[in-house]
């Protein structure tokens, strides 16, 4: 039991090595919730009983001591019981100063209700003395009221206690309920959670009531709303950019479009291409093109052209003759090309156009030359060149990707925009859009509270088990002991009229 008044010290120390205090005013019905802890190394340390009384404040002169009583210390002091070592609480369940606050509230209340059952108590004496000194008529009542109303808030007092710690620091069966039971009690409500929030008529129900297809249509069509998205999902892409490492994303893209290439027969394809071309005459401009170069290379290079054709004449010819017959060819090839450049209906054109349509048509249906162009393109593929082009494209595309996303004017964010606002105005009217998102929404959520309700409430449950048993116990009694240190008042004050009309009524009888 905890004695009233100021700071307490209960301590021992090794070798002149630190104190532990127990400060505030004892409260005759808590008691002292003293907590030291033993530690041998070097002989330094506290000693079970160390602690705190009930963390400072009032104590109650019913509820005992719940600590080891004593301090010991290494230089002789009686040793007190050493205190399991407990895991860590979780950090998002850790008492703190706020839950400490309003356990200073708890104490305030608990000697509100202490104070009212000394006040009983003492009436009781007093009426007992005076019906004993020969007092006639109202001791009695006053007695039997104040009898009943200590026994009523003894009762409520070793219920209330009884939730957080064994009352009197007595095992009784059925106490400290929170502490021993609180594993049970995270299992209950993971099951409760998972029947009554988890079930698929609860989800469908509550968001066929939320109308979200068109409240989000409405949302997303104001501007503001979808420049916020629209900036939001620019981050999150930039984001996913980031996290992604270049060299990984270039090996997949490189061995898709490879695999892709080489799984895929290309001739058919061209030759299609190339028949259409060809029919349409699409060509022609590309044959014009070729004689007007042609013919201009000629016209700069004709010494170059010359030469060449003299290099190639026999060694007896004469050297005369060999420019004769340079400067005559160079002269055919000029007035063929030239006359090639301005006759669109020249034969060699129309030569050019069988021998296009005979090439598309061995793309599509002759095996060698099809053959001949896959194995073209795998010899392509596999050059280094070729691979490096194929991985170098996910840089240009990442570093256009960001760009776009990180310029609020750039034509990816201004559509990004127009699309959500768009998307926007039509889910805000039209009900057979909002019932298809609403029904998407619906069948998503009810598949994962369906396919992962064991999951969920198995985070709970297991959550609660991780928590640790006292610091749970202290963290619910400091958020609702207060409103429980009422039930000690009430069980006082009815337990008293209960007693007067129980008394009343018997004398009435017995009268």
């Amino acid at each position: 039991m905890s004695t009233a008044g100021g700071p307490a010290s209960a301590a021992g120390t090794a070798d002149g090595a630190g104190t532990a205090s127990a400060a505030g005013a004892a409260d005759p019905a808590d008691g002292a919730d003293a907590a030291g802890r033993t530690n041998t190394a070097d002989g330094a340390g506290t000693a079970d009983g160390a602690g705190t009384a009930s963390a400072a404040g009032v104590a109650d002169p019913v509820d005992g001591a719940d600590g080891a009583d004593g301090a010991a210390g290494a230089n002789g002091a009686a040793p007190g019981r050493a205190r399991p070592t407990r895991p860590a609480p979780l950090a998002s369940f850790a008492y703190t100063a706020a839950d400490e606050e309003k356990r200073r509230g708890v104490r305030r209340m608990k000697a509100t209700a202490t104070g009212l059952l000394l006040l009983v108590a003492l009436v009781f004496t007093l009426a007992t003395w005076a019906e004993n000194s020969g007092v006639q008529g109202w001791p009695g009542y006053v007695a039997a009221a104040a009898e009943a109303g200590m026994v009523g808030a003894l009762a409520d007092w070793f219920a209330v206690t009884a939730l957080f710690r064994h009352p009197l620091g007595i095992p009784i069966p059925h106490t400290a309920i929170i502490p021993n039971k609180k594993d049970q009690l995270g299992a209950s409500l993971g099951s409760f959670v998972g029947e009554n929030f988890l079930s698929e008529d609860v989800v469908r129900t509550r968001l066929r009531g939320l109308s979200l297809g068109g409240r989000l249509g409405a949302w997303l069509a104001e501007p503001a709303h979808a420049d916020r998205v629209t900036a939001e999902l620019s981050t999150a892409l930039r984001g996913a950019l980031a996290v992604l490492r270049d060299s990984d994303v270039q090996a997949v893209v490189g061995e898709a479009i490879t695999r892709r290439a080489e799984t895929a027969e290309i001739a058919p394809g061209i030759g299609k291409t190339l028949d259409k071309i060809v029919a349409d005459g699409a060509h022609h401009r590309t044959v014009d093109l070729i004689c007007a170069r042609a013919h201009n290379w000629l016209i700069t290079h004709g010494d170059s052209v010359i030469d060449a054709i003299q290099g190639g004449a026999p060694g007896w010819t004469p050297r005369f003759v060999d420019r004769k017959v340079g400067e005559r060819v160079y002269k055919e090839l000029i007035r063929f090309v030239t006359e090639m450049r301005d006759a669109p209906n020249h034969p060699a054109r129309a030569a050019i156009d069988r021998f296009l349509a005979d090439f598309a048509s061995d793309l599509q249906a002759d095996t060698d030359t099809r053959a001949r162009v896959e194995r073209m393109k795998s010899d392509m593929l596999s050059r280094p060149e070729v691979q490096d082009i194929i991985a170098s494209a996910w840089s240009s595309v990442r570093a256009m990707i960001i760009s776009a996303a990180e310029d609020e004017r750039s034509e990816l964010r201004l559509r990004a925009r127009a699309s959500l606002m768009s998307l926007g105005a039509r889910l805000a009217t039209d009900g057979r859009l909002q019932r298809k998102l609403e029904g998407w929404i619906e069948n998503t959520a009810v598949y994962v509270v369906t396919t992962y309700r064991e999951e969920i409430t198995s985070l709970i449950s297991d959550t609660v088990a991780s928590w640790d048993a006292e610091h749970t116990s202290r963290k619910i009694e400091a958020h609702i002991g207060r409103d429980l240190q009422f039930i000690r008042i009430n069980g006082t004050v009815v337990g008293a009229l209960a007693g007067l009309l129980i008394y009343t009524v018997a004398h009435a009888l017995g009268g």
